[in-house]
């Protein structure tokens, strides 16, 4: 199977990256995600008994979706990864942590995800909460996601590009 470069995420709209990265991380899907299972799982939910007329009226968001998932796949092919699509930010919280990682200024290189890991481990999480940057739950699940990140990007992609402001 062939990984895309992040650069293909930033072309796939902000609803169709939130789908495809629902379906990957589901759990109860045990095989790879691709794009095909996911526009499959998509028309599975549209009511079968309305005409294309009214899907379109009372559907205007999913049909949306797999017309931008048809294009994908007419483009990239069917057997793609759809992990390879969805668009890399972190969340809030971990959007902290790498800031508080990035603005130290003892730091001398831009850190990497397996730089915030480090951090992570070596109590990142419960400063910021003792600091009031971070809610005291919010750190909870700060490792399994800079993991998840690595698993995705490797440990040498640099965390900066992942901050995501809301």
């Amino acid at each position: 199977m062939t990984h895309h470069s992040i650069d293909i995420a930033s072309r796939v709209s902000p609803s169709l990256s939130t789908l495809l990265n629902s379906r990957v991380l589901n759990p109860d899907c045990t095989q790879p995600v691709t794009l095909i299972s996911v526009r499959r799982f998509l028309t599975d939910l549209l009511p079968k008994d309305f005409n294309e007329a009214e899907r379109m009226h009372h559907f205007d968001i999913s049909e949306s979706l797999i017309d931008e998932l048809d294009a994908l796949i007419e483009e990239f092919d069917g057997s793609a990864l759809a992990v390879d699509f969805v668009k890399a930010s972190a969340s809030e919280p971990l959007s902290r942590a790498i800031e508080a990682v990035v603005n130290d200024e003892n730091r001398e290189n831009p850190p990497t995800l397996a730089g915030i890991r480090d951090a992570l481990l070596a109590g990142l999480g419960a400063r910021l909460v003792g600091d009031g940057v971070m809610e005291d739950d919010e750190d909870d699940s700060l490792l399994a996601e800079i993991d998840a990140l690595i698993e995705q990007f490797g440990a040498d992609s640099l965390a900066e590009e992942l901050i995501r402001y809301e």
